[in-house]
């Protein structure tokens, strides 16, 4: 099954990081977060990307381009000719398909535009700015068992902020800190998708979120899997630092490989 990866907006809200690079090309513990996410996946056996690029997606080919050698033990001879030996990799078992589907192509033409490169097969799609622990086997038999086109990741988020509680109209009677509110799921990607749901997207214009998600959902033709462990998007400077400080501690709840 391939996995897709959508990576190809202008992550604006990150600041300088992404002035110079797409925003899955950001690091966390010296390699780009679609590294970590693409190392999740191969923790499962998926090895088969397609990575949706747009927004300086030369940075993101360019990578991959160098990436052999990057992890490889290699001799260089200048002796007579220049020869370079590989020794020994130490590369995954991937197969890397970088796409550039537009500069400023919406969500849903990019996967519209990957279309022939994913074929007549059920596939999974992912954000390349969002990492996870969620359990992808459970996530696919969950998708199998249902009768839906997608199944998307969901997610109650942590609060942004405290609540007051008032014993009067403005007399505060306790405060307490960011409680979930078990009504409150928001889709946090970690899609299972058939093909049926190409004949949702018209062209560019079209972002996956829309058009193509409402109709599904108002259809019966899309559910959720319920997510209660780690999620994470990196949408600021400050959800990457706190992803850098979680990585550095060596308690990262996505690293599942060796």
């Amino acid at each position: 099954m391939k996995v897709v990866i959508f990576a190809g907006g202008f992550g604006t809200r990150i600041g300088e990081e992404s002035v110079y690079k797409p925003k899955p090309m950001v690091e966390i513990g010296g390699k780009p977060i679609l590294w970590h996410i693409m190392k999740y996946y191969s923790s499962y056996g998926y090895n088969d990307f397609i990575i949706l690029g747009g927004y300086k997606q030369e940075i993101i080919k360019k990578f991959f381009q160098d990436y052999f050698l990057a992890n490889s033990d290699v001799r260089f001879s200048y002796k007579d000719e220049n020869i370079v030996e590989v020794l020994q990799s130490h590369c995954e078992n991937w197969n890397v398909t970088v796409l550039d589907t537009g500069l400023n192509t919406m969500t849903g033409g990019r996967l519209k535009r990957a279309q022939k490169y994913i074929g007549n097969e059920p596939f999974m799609l992912t954000y390349g700015d969002g990492i996870s622990d969620v359990d992808l086997n459970q996530l696919l038999e969950h998708h199998k068992k249902g009768n839906a086109l997608v199944t998307l990741t969901a997610y109650q988020p942590e609060p942004r902020f405290g609540v007051l509680e008032f014993s009067s109209e403005t007399s505060i009677k306790a405060f307490k800190e960011k409680p979930k509110n078990g009504d409150q799921w928001i889709n946090a990607g970690f899609f299972v998708c058939e093909p049926g749901v190409f004949d949702y997207i018209e062209g560019d214009s079209m972002p996956w979120e829309d058009v193509p998600l409402r109709t599904m959902a108002s259809q019966g033709k899309l559910q959720a899997f319920k997510h209660v462990g780690f999620w994470k998007p990196m949408d600021t400077l400050k959800d990457k630092t706190t992803l850098e400080e979680i990585w550095n501690k060596g308690n990262a709840p996505w690293k599942i490989w060796n």
